[in-house]
């Protein structure tokens, strides 16, 4: 039984529904952008003023950081404030591991978590083209933009999952379970998850 399930998405995917739906249907507490706003309020940070800088980095030394012991790292006034987020989301995300039961979308959660025999790393992508109309119909994006989101988001994605952990973003090795949604639905793979989350 895996009482932990990270998932990592690619933009307009399905994988914050699909994260929301397995949560539910196990049981458990989701976390996804809740960590965000804990990690504000941890780091007595406005909201507002940390919103954009979620699953980003600065680019510079969140890579040696992310290999230490958590401790005060993340008030260090040295660090850039993307750096402070993702290093308190890391603390966070410790944390709710250690009591269980919970499905964390993002964040690079799965690399945090890597060494948890208790954890499920899951990866949901999906076609170009699902992935706009998804965009557009639950995102409200524009259709002329909604190609240029998806590339925007996924970049930003993959250089910060890159950036935090030495891993190619979405790379298939690093997850027990690789699902496009795209071709068999939100319904499926939530089912699919929550069979192999029950063992």
């Amino acid at each position: 039984m895996y009482n932990i399930i990270t998932i990592e998405r690619q933009y307009a995917s399905g994988g914050n529904e699909i994260g929301k739906r397995l949560a539910e249907a196990l049981g458990y507490k989701l976390y996804d952008r809740n960590i965000l706003m804990e990690a504000a309020k941890n780091l007595d940070i406005p909201f507002v003023k940390i919103e954009g800088l979620d699953e980003s980095s600065s680019g510079g030394i969140l890579l040696n950081l992310s290999k230490t012991p958590l401790g005060g790292l993340s008030h260090s006034k040295e660090l850039p404030l993307a750096d402070k987020l993702f290093l308190e989301e890391k603390r966070i995300i410790e944390a709710v591991a250690e009591e269980g039961k919970c499905v964390i979308v993002g964040r690079a959660s799965g690399y945090i978590l890597r060494k948890r025999e208790n954890s499920l790393r899951v990866f949901i992508h999906s076609d170009k083209e699902k992935r706009i109309q998804r965009a557009i119909e639950k995102e409200g994006i524009k259709e002329q933009e909604a190609e240029a989101v998806l590339k925007k988001n996924d970049k930003r994605r993959g250089s910060f999952y890159t950036s935090v952990t030495n891993w190619a973003w979405g790379d298939p090795r690093y997850y027990e379970m690789y699902l496009n949604a795209g071709k068999l639905g939100i319904g499926l793979c939530v089912r699919m998850l929550a069979e192999a989350a029950r063992g």
